[in-house]
C-alpha cells in the first residue's frame, strides 16, 4: 500500500487459489474503509480467491480505480468466467467508480458474457480498458452491445453517459464487430479517447467506426494503429475530422493509407480541420511526397501545437525538399524536434510508377458516389493563402535557420 486510500499487490507474482492464499493482504484491504484504488495485476487469481476479493470490494463504496489487468496467467479457460463474473458483479452498484482495467487477460470470446451485467448496469464508470484479451469478433460484439445497452439505460434514466475513454486494442475485433462498436460510440456521444490498435479492422470497419465517432464532437484521442484503412477508410475519417475540433492525438500508423488516403488527410489538415493536434502518427502509410507537401502547409498555417510527427517508413526521400519545408514549418512554432527519424523509408516511386498509380486511382474514382472528400490524386491544390498570411509566412520563413541533420 502506498497510502491509506490505495491498495496494491501489483506484481507480487502470487498464485492464489483460495482466500487463505491471499492473506494477510485481504485483511489489510478489508480494514481500509475509504480505499479508492485497488491494484491486483501481475498475480494469478483462482475462482475462490476472486470470490473473496469480490466480497470485500462490494462494501468499498469509495472505489474509483479497479485494476484487474493480468490476473489470470496460467489459469484454465474454464476457471476464468466464474472468477471474472464474481469481481465484475461486485462493482455493479458502485457509483464512485471511474476506471475498470481488465487488460492483458486471455479471456477469449467465451468470457465476454461475464462482463455484461457490469457493463449494462453500472451507469457511472468513465474509463474502460480491455486491451489484449483475444476477444475476437464474437466477444467484441458482446462487449460493444453491452455498452450500447448501457447508453440506452442512461437515456432512459435521464442521465448523461459517463463513458469517456474506451481502450480495446489487440483483440482481433475485425470488421464483424465494428458496426456494433460504432453504434455504442454514437450512443454514448461524449467520448474523449478511443484506442483500438491492432484489431484486423479493414476499411469498411474503419468507415463504420468513423461514422459512429462522428457523434462524439468531444473526441481528443483516436488511435487506430495497425488496422487497414486504405483510401476508403482514411477518407471516412477525413470526412468527420472537422467535427473533432479538440482532437489532440491521431494515430494512423501502419494503416496503409496509400497516396490517395494520405493526400486526402493532408488536404483536410491543410485547410485547418484540427488545429489543436499535438501528436500525429502516420508511419508506414505507403504515401509519397505529395502528402508531405500538404502536411508542411498544414503545420505552417494551422498546427502550432504539433510536437510529435511520425512519418518513418513511407515512400519519399528523406533528403527531398518536401522534408526540408516540413522541418522549417515545424521550427516556425518551436517544434523543430517533432519529426521522427526517417531511417526506414521505402523507395520513392519512379515517374512511370507514379503515373500508373495516379491513373489507377482516377479509374477507381469513376462511378463512386461523391462523399465530399478530396479525391487524393495528382494535381490536388494546396489551400489558398491570403496575401496577409502569405506575407507573414514569408517573413517567418526568411528568419528560420535549419540546423544540419
Amino acid at each position: 500500500m502506498s497510502s491509506s486510500k490505495v491498495f496494491s499487490i501489483l506484481g507480487k507474482n502470487l498464485k492464489a487459489n483460495t482466500k487463505a492464499d491471499l492473506e494477510p493482504y485481504l485483511s489489510e484491504l478489508a480494514a481500509m474503509d475509504d480505499v479508492e484504488e485497488v491494484h491486483f495485476g501481475g498475480n494469478s487469481l483462482g475462482v475462490e480467491a476472486c470470490q473473496a476479493i469480490a466480497e470485500i470490494l462490494k462494501s468499498k463504496k469509495s472505489l474509483k480505480v479497479v485494476d484487474l489487468a493480468d490476473v489470470f496467467t496460467g489459469r484454465l479457460i474454464s476457471e476464468i468466467p466464474q472468477a471474472l463474473s464474481a469481481m465484475c458483479d461486485a462493482l455493479q452498484s458502485h457509483e464512485s467508480l471511474v476506471e475498470l482495467d481488465l487488460s492483458d487477460n486471455a479471456f477469449g470470446g467465451r468470457c465476454a458474457d461475464a462482463m455484461v451485467p457490469f457493463l449494462t448496469n453500472n451507469l457511472h464508470f468513465s474509463v474502460f480498458k480491455l486491451n489484449n484479451n483475444g476477444l475476437g469478433v464474437w466477444g467484441g460484439t458482446v462487449v460493444s452491445d453491452a455498452l450500447l445497452e448501457n447508453a440506452r439505460k442512461c437515456k432512459e434514466a435521464g442521465k448523461e453517459s459517463s463513458l469517456r475513454v474506451v481502450v480495446c486494442g489487440r483483440n482481433r475485433l475485425e470488421n464483424g464487430s465494428a458496426p456494433h462498436w460504432a453504434k455504442a460510440f454514437a450512443a454514448h456521444g461524449k467520448l474523449v479517447e478511443v484506442r483500438m490498435p491492432q484489431n484486423g479492422i479493414r476499411m469498411e470497419g474503419i468507415a463504420a467506426i468513423a461514422e459512429g465517432l462522428a457523434q462524439c464532437p468531444t473526441l481528443e484521442v483516436l488511435d487506430l494503429q495497425d488496422n487497414t484503412a486504405t483510401k476508403t477508410g482514411t477518407r471516412s475519417i477525413v470526412k468527420v475530422l472537422p467535427k473533432w475540433k479538440d482532437l489532440r492525438v491521431l494515430n494512423l500508423s501502419d494503416c496503409l493509407l496509400g497516396n490517395a488516403g494520405g493526400i486526402a488527410l493532408g488536404t483536410a489538415l491543410s485547410y485547418g480541420s484540427n488545429p489543436k493536434l499535438e501528436t500525429l502518427k502516420l508511419q508506414y502509410g505507403e504515401f509519397d511526397k505529395r502528402t508531405v507537401d500538404l502536411l508542411a502547409t498544414a503545420v505552417a498555417q494551422h498546427m502550432k501545437e504539433l510536437a510529435v510527427l511520425e512519418l518513418n517508413g513511407n515512400k519519399f526521400d528523406p533528403e527531398d525538399d518536401c522534408v526540408g519545408e516540413l522541418r522549417r514549418a515545424l521550427e516556425l512554432h518551436g517544434n523543430e524536434d517533432a519529426l521522427d527519424d526517417l531511417d526506414d523509408m521505402e523507395e520513392p516511386e519512379s515517374e512511370e510508377e507514379e503515373s500508373e498509380a495516379t491513373a489507377e486511382a482516377e479509374s477507381e474514382e469513376e462511378g463512386e458516389p461523391d462523399d465530399g472528400v478530396d479525391k487524393g490524386v495528382a494535381g490536388d491544390a494546396i489551400p489558398p493563402v491570403s496575401t496577409k498570411d502569405e506575407d507573414e509566412l514569408a517573413d517567418l520563413l526568411a528568419g528560420v535557420h535549419v540546423a544540419p541533420q
